[in-house]
């Protein structure tokens, strides 16, 4: 299925590895060109090589710490630099440990910086990018968390909560431009993050760990791969999915338990 990319931009904060450079090579693939943004300077670069190397698109690799202002003006200005952005997937996050009783203000301020404030930022910026070429697609990579919380991270549970509320008023705004923005809320997906966590946990026996936590928690019995993921999307922000307009996907293996 041709998606209709060829030649498109999609900005990819958080792309240097993970589900963020998942996602980047997916949009590669279709033939799109790519800013792939993230704060280490080795990491991101590496990452924007290795996509131009393989797809032979054209990938930028932005470093930029886009929980500031100064961090977000730097990929709204590499996207211009580059002709203007089509696609904004912000994806930028990191997960969190602690109680509320324990957790400092600054951590708290920390994570809305990063979960929700990037994405409002980089959203007015690179909108006003996608008008100039007649609309756009935004995507923004909340959680599972964000309606089914795990009891040890509070502060990424609301924060992804309030990033997904963030998208569905944001696509009320943005679909009169017609820019297209939907969330996705993933669940358990198998990333080099998870792989250390369980390695630390287990061992040798790591895989043994992820697999019980796949049991535990998806009805599918194991976890996501990142291009299952990225797939999806890549497909939900291209032409083929335009009546998707303010939606929230679950992409979790059956983990969430409410309909």
């Amino acid at each position: 299925m041709d998606l209709g990319l060829k030649g498109k931009l999609a900005v990819v904060t958080g792309g240097s590895k993970g589900i963020g450079l998942g996602i980047a090579r997916a949009f590669a693939r279709e033939g799109a060109n790519v800013i792939v943004t993230a704060r280490t300077s080795e990491t991101v670069q590496a990452a924007a090589r290795a996509i131009t190397e393989e797809y032979g698109v054209t990938a930028v690799a932005v470093v930029s710490d886009v929980s500031t202002a100064e961090g977000c003006q730097a990929v709204i200005d590499a996207a211009a630099a580059e002709g203007g952005a089509d696609i904004f997937v912000s994806n930028a996050g990191t997960g969190s440990n602690e109680t509320v009783a324990d957790a400092p203000d600054d951590k708290w301020d920390d994570f809305w910086a990063l979960h929700v404030m990037a994405a409002v930022r980089l959203s007015r910026g690179l909108a006003e990018q996608m008008d100039a070429k007649g609309g756009g697609a935004m995507l923004m990579n909340a959680s599972i968390c964000a309606v089914q919380p795990l009891w040890y991270e509070p502060i990424y549970n609301t924060t992804k909560a309030a990033l997904m509320m963030f998208g569905k008023c944001l696509s009320s705004e943005m679909i009169k431009r017609n820019i297209r923005v939907n969330t996705v809320n993933p669940g358990l997906v198998r990333t080099p993050d998870w792989e250390n966590t369980a390695r630390e946990l287990r061992g040798d026996d790591w895989e043994s760990y992820l697999q019980e936590v796949a049991d535990e928690h998806a009805d599918i019995k194991r976890f996501a791969s990142v291009d299952e993921l990225a797939n999806f999307c890549v497909f939900v922000c291209s032409p083929m999915a335009s009546y998707s307009v303010g939606s929230a996907y679950h992409v979790d293996g059956g983990m969430l338990k409410t309909v």
